[in-house]
């Protein structure tokens, strides 16, 4: 029986993506490595505990990245839940490589992003990878390899979807000549519209939107902005506000947050029963304007 205090992510509804469904309201599982996403992080029991806990709470899309540790991200998910849930979606990328802490690198060649795939499939122990994400697109390299490259483990099964990051419309419909894409992950929150049209283009398209870096309200949240006013109101925090402004921003947003703290996966998780009245969430629309 489920425990009627735990919180669920079930409210803030669904979304086919690629062959599976996943509730909107997701992880993102770059803050369970070490200090600027380099290395262990200093308690990793308590960080694969965090990824159990999201099954709990009915989450079943992980966000991640060969590039998170690098590996750490993966290595915890794997501990954290393998045998996996038939349900769950395990989005990772490549494309990014380090070589310290804070510090990333485009890699785009054909041959690393494969050998990339790889690896992941290796580390999270599965046979296909449920949504394979090109993490940039590198400039020195043609995008229409890269994009060629995602076509090919596409065909040979070894993904099951495709997604890419950080990028234009017009570079999602260039990738989507040569090979489909369920997804774009793009910076996105109350504090930041730089994604407005790619978000729109998502929309029209049937594309799972990702923001990263989701729960942003920066001076918002401060006494007597838009989102403190939202939070006097409800009672909720900044944070479930931003997260819940997303969900019913549209209905191809997955927003991601990620934390290594349980009670904070609880409270991003409770944002799913939010609900923002047309008032604030055009309160919240012009704020987001301006920003």
């Amino acid at each position: 029986m489920t425990d009627p205090s735990t919180p669920s992510v079930a409210a803030g509804g669904t979304f086919q993506l690629g062959p599976k469904t996943v509730h909107r309201l997701g992880f993102g599982a770059m803050q369970i490595t070490g200090r600027g996403i380099w290395g262990e992080p200093k308690d990793r029991a308590n960080c694969v505990a965090v990824v159990r806990r999201t099954a709990e709470l009915g989450i079943n899309l992980i966000d991640t990245a060969d590039s998170y540790g690098p590996e750490v991200s993966e290595s915890i998910i794997k501990e954290a839940l393998h045998p996996y849930n038939a349900d769950l979606v395990i989005a990772t990328k490549a494309g990014l490589t380090r070589t310290g802490p804070g510090v990333w690198h485009p890699v785009g060649r054909p041959e690393y992003l494969r050998q990339q795939c790889e690896l992941s499939l290796r580390r999270l122990a599965v046979e296909q990878i449920d949504l394979f994400q090109l993490h940039r697109i590198d400039p020195q390299v043609p995008a229409a390899d890269q994009f060629g490259l995602l076509r090919e483990l596409l065909d040979e099964g070894k993904v099951a979807s495709v997604g890419l990051s950080q990028v234009s419309v017009a570079e999602i419909e260039a990738a989507r000549a040569i090979v489909p894409i369920v997804s774009v992950q793009n910076l996105y929150n109350l504090t930041n519209n730089s994604s407005d049209d790619v978000l729109a283009h998502c929309e029209a398209a049937g594309i799972g939107f990702i923001p990263w870096f989701p729960i942003a309200s920066g001076e918002l949240a401060q006494p007597g902005g838009a989102v403190d006013a939202i939070v006097k109101d409800t009672n909720a925090t900044p944070a479930q506000v931003a997260l819940a402004w997303l969900l019913q921003k549209s209905p191809v947003m997955l927003p991601i947050p990620g934390t290594k703290s349980l009670d904070h996966l609880d409270e991003n998780a409770a944002a799913a029963d939010l609900h923002l009245t047309d008032a604030q969430m055009a309160t919240l629309d012009a704020a987001h304007a301006a920003s």
